[in-house]
């Protein structure tokens, strides 16, 4: 966890409770770092699958969708539900996607 701690300045804007104020301080670093080991585990995981050719392409091709799918639900609970963005920023392949569906 991290060591860093709200500038005072800005808990005393958020409030008296800031108690409160530092617990959503706290959350909201969790899912920035969460979103920022999916996004690294996608953008592995889809690397690995573009380099992968032949024999157990359909695991490594697993592998990045459910990575892809991690990362895309995070960034959903984040508030972030522009997908055709992140499609296009990481480049994700059609093959991915189509395997994304209710798990």
């Amino acid at each position: 966890m991290s060591q860093l701690r709200m500038p005072q300045s800005l808990l005393n804007r958020l409030g008296s409770d800031t108690a409160e104020a530092a617990l959503r301080h706290e959350v909201m670093e969790e899912q920035a770092a969460a979103l920022g080991r999916m996004g690294r585990k996608a953008e592995a995981a889809l690397a690995t699958l573009r380099a992968h050719q032949g024999e157990g392409r359909l695991e490594t091709l697993r592998t990045a969708a459910d990575a892809v799918w991690c990362f895309l639900v995070q960034r959903e609970v984040m508030g972030l539900r522009d997908r055709a963005a992140v499609v296009a920023q990481y480049d994700i392949p059609r093959e991915v996607m189509v395997r994304l569906g209710a798990r």
